[in-house]
């Protein structure tokens, strides 16, 4: 598994996260193939409103996007023999996709909902991991499914000595609609 973390902002910040441990975390129970390779970029508010405008018409910045290259349910990521745990015979990668964090935007909501600014760019991650997996909240259900998701896969991350996460499962899930 390839992970590329660009700290463009906020450098020092980010940089003191395992962003990289926990992409692998979240791949790995979502059983991306081995091959993948995902990007997360850290950037200002003014480039992730630009990139809400020019992507989704949207005005403003918002928290994380996610921006899918080779969909899990493509053809591509069945038809390269890729397995989870196994690289693809042919080296080509499997390009999951990019995950872009605004960190401002996770810090202002870090007072809005009482988390802190590891949870709160944890869960933004999960979130925009679960999107490249093909996850989405558009409907109420799938919205439901994605949460119960986030959820568990926090658990899980809190469980594996992340307890700064614990109370972010528990009580502030949620899919605000505007990724």
């Amino acid at each position: 598994m390839e992970v590329y973390v660009d700290c463009a902002h906020r450098a020092e910040e980010v940089g003191a996260l395992p962003v990289e441990e926990l992409v692998c975390f979240v791949l790995a129970a979502e059983e991306v193939p081995a091959a993948a390779e995902v990007s997360v970029s850290f950037v200002t508010d003014e480039e992730i409103a630009r990139l809400n405008e020019e992507y989704r018409g949207k005005s403003g910045p918002t928290d994380v996007l996610s921006f899918e290259c080779d969909g899990v349910d493509d053809d591509f990521f069945f038809g390269m023999g890729a397995e989870v745990g196994v690289d693809a015979d042919d080296g080509v990668p499997f390009e999951l996709g990019d995950v872009i964090i605004a960190p401002d935007v996770a810090r202002r909501q870090t007072e809005q909902f009482g988390t802190t600014f590891e949870s709160e760019v944890t869960l933004l991650l999960v979130h925009g991991l679960l999107h490249l997996c093909g996850y989405d909240h558009i409907a109420d259900t799938e919205a439901e499914e994605m949460e119960a998701r986030e959820r568990e896969l926090l658990g899980l991350w809190a469980d594996c000595g992340h307890e700064e996460v614990r109370h972010v499962r528990d009580d502030t899930i949620r899919v605000r609609g505007e990724h």
